[in-house]
């Protein structure tokens, strides 16, 4: 083992992809010191109105089992089997998200899933949690890290490496690599933006069917609710900032109770706080963030979305920071603590994947706010549920890959998607018809080798 096996390893960022990958290093026998600027989230109130419900999928499933808290998690999820959807008219219709008794994805409160990762984490003696430390930056030249306590103001300094920076898409960390032309990054703003908004338990008839996932599309933007294990969802708003439906032009009470009565009038009801919310809840940037160089040397590396935020259209972002840490801990489990080595090729793992999840986080808006009314949608999503009964080991459906099927890396369900979308565009025998099943099986087998 190399003489950097026995530093201490940093930890910035105490968030879900901080938290378990402190618990990696620790089950690997290694010291991780776990820096996070806001409180101990299992002493102070998690903050409102900021967090978009996650959708915990196969990927992050695995990263968890691979650490050994899955089955502490287990009782905070709920499946959700597909996405109900709204009309405008009130008519709602569920669309599975796959056809397969595990083929369910899972809403989990961020609060609850970070609170169990922190004290699974700090249960070893070898990691050492502190919270309140504002990250200021790492300086490479010195090979420094520095923070401010919160509670008292004082600065200090410790030896930067190794350092993993998981503090999100502001990363700190990343930020001052960027200013002393370490690593280059540009962000992809949308001009779209959300607001979270609460739907609470209802006391008499449920409000909203509670295993599934519901999604009010109305082409341009969307309303979407998760379930919370209390009864109660977490709906989300996704509107254009600017424009003529837009945020800007809900700027007072009477303009926001008019835009959801005519949008979204069968959940109004539910929402008894939705104006008082409506104005004291952040309005939320998204964007993607792409980096340069995830690493320098072996001194420091960005993970999750401090290395590739997304946005949250496909539920993958955690998911994907989650599979970031099961794959550095695979690689350990190979290298040791040869850091140079592990960083770089973490980076040239992931990275591929990092910008194929990024594209279809992307593309997944556009289908959630709009094509999941489409007739053609739904026919063509029949057809690719059929051809993947028929053909298992070839056809499955891109959601699904992503979803479902860990093994499949996502820059292959990019390829194999864009594959199959030309083919249900070739096989797609309109409305009231069926596809000629011979032709189906001639393109399968041609286009499509077996995944192994």
């Amino acid at each position: 083992m190399s003489p950097q096996a026995h530093r201490t390893v940093n930890i910035v960022g105490a968030g879900l992809a901080g938290s378990l990958l402190a618990l990696l290093l620790a089950r690997r026998g290694l010291a991780v010191m776990l820096h996070e600027r806001r409180p101990d989230p299992r002493q102070a109130q998690p903050e409102r109105g900021r967090s978009i419900n996650l959708a915990l999928a196969a990927r992050g499933m695995r990263a968890l089992e691979r650490a050994g808290v899955l089955e502490r998690v287990r009782p905070l999820l709920i499946p959700m089997s597909g996405r109900m959807v709204h009309e405008r008219c009130g008519q709602t219709a569920l669309q599975p998200y796959g056809q397969r008794e595990h083929e369910v994805i899972w809403s989990v409160g961020r609060a609850d899933l970070n609170r169990v990762l922190i004290e699974e984490a700090a249960r070893h003696a070898a990691v050492s949690v502190r919270f309140n430390q504002l990250c200021l930056g790492a300086d490479v030249r010195e090979d420094r890290l520095r923070f401010r306590d919160q509670a008292s103001g004082a600065l200090h300094e410790i030896a930067l490496t190794p350092t993993i920076a998981t503090d999100g898409a502001g990363s700190a960390v990343r930020g001052s690599l960027a200013a002393a032309g370490l690593v280059s990054v540009h962000e992809e703003w949308l001009d779209h933006d959300y607001k979270e908004l609460a739907v609470p338990p209802a006391t008499g008839r449920q409000a909203l069917e509670r295993d599934a996932l519901h999604i009010w599309p109305r082409g341009g933007f969307m309303l979407i609710a998760l379930p919370n294990t209390d009864g109660s969802f977490t709906a989300t708003l996704f509107l254009a900032r600017s424009g003529a439906v837009s945020f800007a032009m809900l700027a007072t009470q009477r303009a926001v109770a008019e835009f959801f009565h005519s949008q979204f009038a069968d959940v109004v009801p539910h929402m008894p706080d939705l104006l008082a919310e409506f104005a004291s809840h952040p309005q939320g940037q998204l964007g993607t963030v792409h980096v340069t160089a995830w690493h320098v040397a072996g001194r420091v590396l960005l993970l999750g979305d401090a290395a590739h935020a997304i946005v949250p259209f496909h539920g993958q972002g955690m998911n994907a920071a989650f599979e970031d840490c099961a794959v550095l801990d695979a690689l350990l489990e190979q290298r040791q603590a040869d850091w140079p080595t592990v960083f770089a090729q973490l980076e040239q793992s992931r990275r591929p994947n990092a910008a194929a999840i990024a594209q279809m986080a992307l593309e997944n808006y556009a289908e959630m706010r709009d094509a999941v009314l489409d007739a053609r949608f739904v026919r063509r999503k029949e057809l690719a549920m059929a051809l993947e009964r028929r053909f298992p080991d070839r056809f499955i459906p891109r959601y699904s890959m992503v979803m479902f099927h860990p093994e499949i890396p996502y820059a292959e369900a990019l390829r194999r998607g864009a594959v199959q979308a030309q083919l249900l565009d070739e096989l797609d025998p309109g409305p009231g018809r069926e596809p000629d099943p011979a032709r189906a099986e001639q393109l399968v087998r041609e286009r499509l080798p077996p995944i192994t």
